[in-house]
């Protein structure tokens, strides 16, 4: 059975005591407290008096701490930030989440989006894991990853679609500025092509432009594809890029669209998490992700530059 303890000193005045302690100045301590110089001393006089001790002594112009005040002040603020980390621990945690995701995913489809999910969900903490490597559930504390492939991705796995990976050709308009978009595999040598890790021009060419000429094409190649669509907006050339990832881009005029032609991609984007770990938190970020996703798709239909 815990001790019972006996009567506590005046919680103001200990407070009181605390600040005027730090500042060693009683107009500094009242301050802070919002409270008049007097009313800080008369704290003070009140707990010297239940303790029967000076804990300051007077000068001119400052205080100091008497011994015994250097020897209390100690322990009273050790009490006070026991009492502030059991009141903050008391306060609702928020829960964190870790999503596992690819930095063009990241940077170009999932952070847009954000500001609003954390404005309707401010009880959940996300962690964004962008990486190229394929992070494990298990190992890397991942609760949901976006995955590029085909399922299954592994066993005790649930895999669903967040969408099929629809490419497009896209370029900035300052690109296109006093001259005709390319219609053919010959006019479109005539511009510089942006390469990714996918390489995916060359079916592009061979589905939609093939022709009795094979032109040579210039172009400059990036390992990641966020980094080939900032320099197709920075008029660099032209990328073949997931409409998904280019839609505000488009929306807002950095970027326009220059063949009808689609490409499906190699693989499309999946939602994978673990079967058998289960988390609201996470339900609550799959159906915002899926409910996105539904959204691109009612508003696809990029105008096609003349």
């Amino acid at each position: 059975m815990s001790e019972i303890p006996g009567k506590l000193p005046s919680l103001n005045g200990l407070k009181a005591f605390e600040v005027a302690a730090r500042h060693l100045n009683f107009r500094l301590a009242a301050e802070e407290l919002g409270v008049t110089q007097g009313a800080v001393a008369q704290q003070v006089r009140g707990l010297e008096a239940q303790l029967g001790m000076a804990l300051f002594e007077r000068l001119p112009r400052t205080l100091a701490l008497t011994a015994e005040g250097r020897r209390y002040i100690a322990d009273i603020r050790r009490a006070f930030e026991i009492i502030a980390r059991a009141t903050n621990e008391l306060k609702p945690q928020a829960i964190k989440l870790t999503i596992s995701t690819t930095p063009t995913f990241a940077s170009k489809w999932l952070i847009p989006r954000l500001p609003e999910f954390t404005a309707l969900h401010q009880d959940l903490d996300l962690h964004i894991l962008a990486t190229e490597r394929i992070s494990n559930f298990a190992v890397d504390g991942v609760d949901l990853a976006v995955r590029y492939g085909r399922p299954p991705f592994g066993p005790g796995l649930n895999a669903e679609l967040l969408f099929e990976q629809e490419v497009i050709a896209v370029c900035s308009p300052l690109l296109l500025a006093g001259r005709n978009p390319p219609r053919t595999a010959e006019e479109l040598a005539a511009y510089p092509l942006l390469h990714d890790a996918h390489n995916l021009w060359p079916e592009f060419v061979e589905r939609h432009l093939a022709n009795s000429r094979s032109p040579s094409f210039k172009g400059i190649s990036f390992s990641q594809t966020a980094h080939a669509i900032e320099a197709a907006i920075a008029g660099q050339g032209i990328v073949l890029a997931n409409a998904g990832f280019v839609t505000d881009d488009l929306a807002k005029g950095r970027l326009v669209r220059i063949f009808e032609a689609r490409l499906r991609g190699p693989s499309d984007i999946y939602l994978v998490w673990p079967r058998y770990r289960k988390s609201s938190a996470r339900e609550t970020v799959i159906d915002w992700l899926f409910a996105e996703a539904q959204k691109e798709d009612a508003a696809e239909g990029e105008p096609i530059v003349p």
